[in-house]
């Protein structure tokens, strides 16, 4: 159990709360937090939206419109103890626990964001088959120098919140452990149906990642993470334009339209020689583009970039140029030749957040899509692997990012609507509720 005593600052207490988990961090946050009001949810669930991943209208957004993802993240991994198909007592009790989530907190990012999605394994214990229009194949290695383990467990429940103690209660009453959730009664916990198989945290924001980087493997001595940056490695991301919407993203046809699919890769970063041999431009270079480093395009974090990275659709048809005139490519570069449609409409919409898991540096990626297998699209593009026919460009040198990130965990997922979250058939229904 974690030490909690001493003269530690609230800013220090609500630091490691979250990555710690359990009873004696949430009493740590609410001594630190006080009598401070948490938003309700209505008790009209019909205003709520049908999509569980509709967050963008929640959250807070910068000066260029950009979506700020709220602070703190958890992800809970579930599995049901036996492999039959599961009750309509079950489903009670799922929505049940989801509903008084619903009503608890208002769903914002000054209150709980929250929602639930379910793998291909668990949908596999029906007769029938996920519909076509559904594409959620299990998950795989996505390039030919990773060896990730898999994520088969049976549901995912993702929870966030700007506030440390809502995560962490929220997350407690989900478990049984707390008996009301900002005040209201919890009258069931999905530990009632559901084994809690794994838990993995995170957070993202300006000023965050500085704050944890002393002493997390990965991060080198001199602690040179930005103060500004809202990530690791030191730039921010998410920019507007860059990102899909939540309409593109949304399947519009079958049972589970208004739902999308979810890959979640978990990566340890090792940054040693991000900082301590590439210079500010040759981090711009290979996190952005060369382009982009030859013509002063980022200051600092990369707020001046506004709503948009600067990848051009030039930038994007000039990679093979680019490698041959400056011996490198970059990360956004790569991934953006295959995340764009033939109209320009960008594919994957990404909600990825920092971690100090297992005391290393590391990074937590959902992106949200229509189809698992635009994902692996994307992330073939940012292989570059094609690109290395150019001398100075390795599979993991000179090649965007790879020489940094190493993917640990895959795992693929259906978010069905908020109608459907409940334990569903592959046919889209959850009989007895």
């Amino acid at each position: 159990m974690a030490d909690w005593g001493g003269d530690r600052t609230r800013r220090d207490v609500l630091k490691g709360a979250v990555a710690v988990g359990g009873a004696a961090a949430l009493s740590a946050c609410l001594e630190e937090t006080g009598d401070e009001p948490v938003p309700a949810g209505p008790e009209d669930l019909s205003s709520l939206p049908a999509r569980q991943h509709a967050w963008n209208g929640r959250v807070r957004t910068d000066d260029h419109g950009n979506t700020l993802l709220p602070r703190h993240q958890v992800l809970l991994y579930l599995t049901l103890p036996d492999g039959g198909s599961p009750s309509a007592e079950d489903r009670e009790t799922v929505e049940s626990a989801l509903r008084t989530l619903d009503r608890a907190y208002e769903r914002s990012s000054e209150g709980l964001l929250h929602s639930i999605a379910y793998s291909p394994r668990y949908f596999d214990r029906f007769d029938g088959d996920l519909p076509a229009s559904v594409d959620l194949p299990e998950p795989r290695a996505l390039s030919p120098f990773e060896s990730p383990a898999f994520d088969r467990q049976d549901a995912l429940v993702h929870l966030a919140s700007d506030r440390a103690d809502v995560v962490l209660a929220a997350e407690e009453a989900l478990r049984g452990n707390e008996s009301t959730a900002n005040g209201r009664a919890m009258d069931a916990s999905l530990t009632d149906v559901f084994e809690v198989a794994d838990r993995r945290s995170g957070f993202v924001g300006a000023g965050m990642p500085a704050e944890r980087q002393d002493g997390l493997d990965g991060i080198p001595e001199s602690n040179p993470v930005p103060e500004a940056s809202p990530l690791f490695m030191g730039f921010i991301a998410g920019f507007r334009q860059n990102q899909a919407t939540e309409d593109h993203v949304t399947l519009s046809t079958g049972p589970f339209a208004g739902g999308t699919t979810k890959h979640v890769s978990n990566l340890r970063m090792r940054l040693d020689d991000w900082y301590g041999e590439q210079s500010f431009e040759d981090r711009v270079a290979e996190m952005f583009s060369p382009v982009h480093a030859d013509e002063g395009l980022v200051e600092g974090v990369g707020e001046n970039l506004g709503d948009d990275s600067g990848v051009t659709p030039e930038i994007v048809d000039g990679i093979d140029a680019h490698a041959r005139r400056f011996g490198r490519v970059g990360h956004a570069q790569k991934a953006a030749r295959a995340n764009r449609e033939a109209d320009g409409t960008v594919r994957t919409l990404r909600r990825h957040f920092e971690s100090t898991d297992d005391g290393e540096a590391g990074l937590h990626f959902p992106s949200l899509q229509r189809g698992i297998t635009t994902f692996e699209e994307v992330r073939e593009a940012m292989n570059g692997t094609d690109l290395t026919d150019e001398p100075t460009i390795r599979q993991r040198v000179n090649n965007g990012i790879l020489e940094y990130i190493f993917v640990k965990r895959r795992g693929n997922f259906l978010v069905p609507p908020r109608a459907l979250r409940a334990l569903p058939t592959p046919t889209g229904e959850t009989p007895g509720l």
